[in-house]
């Protein structure tokens, strides 16, 4: 399948990363069909994307985390012949899980997991119809290191990443394929400014979200079933798999820096 070809649903395209990825797609002459909470937003990026005569793109303004609205994309979507799903949506907080509120929790859970396992598995016979489609996770280098201070966050990060292994295995007898994109630190408004201060004390790298977009498109062209950003961060989560006291030990020497932002 061909760039041109691509009819993509991009959840979360009004945040800093979305509008990034869209852009970029758009740019590669993908369809695209931006979806997220704010029409306003939404409206205004639609309005920068590129666009050429074999080329649409759509405004759907909705909250995937409601029933009916998951049903309403799913229609429109099939109305327009759309090809693949991008799962981006997603929300944060850096906070001691012991201080974190339980409708914080139950958001992240909410957001970040349970809506996009239930948007993906209403969207999979509209792909599977198709002669090739994807869905692509974008989960996180924390959903392969625990982190304090994102304890909920890497929870769900963690659940997406099996969640996609599970899936891509299941459908691998099918034209459906399942990428995951696991991005490192990114300069958009999910890092706040405490978050991005500890980086900098950490000397942690923190990649702009342009860079992120080109690594999603690179991973897509490629069919990459696993893509993770950054060095050393993609030889942590190795060693991290088979040796976690070893990224433990290091973790526990930044721990009171961690805490000097950590609410």
């Amino acid at each position: 399948m061909q760039w041109s070809e691509m009819r993509l649903v991009l959840t979360g395209a009004s945040g800093g990363l979305g509008q990034a990825i869209a852009l970029s797609l758009a740019g590669q002459g993908c369809s695209l069909m931006l979806v997220g909470r704010s029409e306003e937003k939404l409206e205004a990026l639609k309005a920068k994307l590129p666009r050429t005569q074999d080329q649409e793109h759509w405004v759907v303004a909705c909250d995937i985390t409601q029933p009916e609205s998951r049903d309403s994309l799913a229609c429109v979507a099939a109305a327009q012949g759309i090809n693949g799903l991008i799962n981006l949506a997603g929300s944060n907080q850096f906070v001691t899980f012991e201080n974190q509120q339980d409708d914080a929790i139950a958001e992240l859970v909410q957001t970040n997991l349970t809506a996009t396992l239930q948007l993906t598995r209403r969207f999979l016979p509209l792909l599977k119809q198709q002669p090739e489609s994807l869905v692509v996770n974008v989960g996180s280098i924390l959903g392969s290191i625990g982190f304090p201070g994102y304890a909920t966050y890497c929870a769900t990060k963690f659940a997406l990443r099996g969640f996609s292994e599970a899936l891509a295995r299941e459908l691998s007898d099918t034209a459906v394929q399942v990428l995951y994109f696991a991005p490192r630190a990114a300069r958009t408004s999910l890092n706040t400014d405490a978050v991005m201060a500890m980086n900098a004390q950490l000397g942690s790298a923190v990649d702009s979200a342009e860079t992120v977009a080109e690594a999603l498109l690179a991973a897509i062209a490629a069919r990459q079933p696993q893509t993770y950003l950054g060095w050393p961060e993609k030889l942590f989560v190795r060693v991290n798999a088979i040796a976690p006291g070893l990224v433990s030990r290091s973790l526990a020497k930044q721990l009171p820096i961690i805490k000097q932002f950590l609410n």
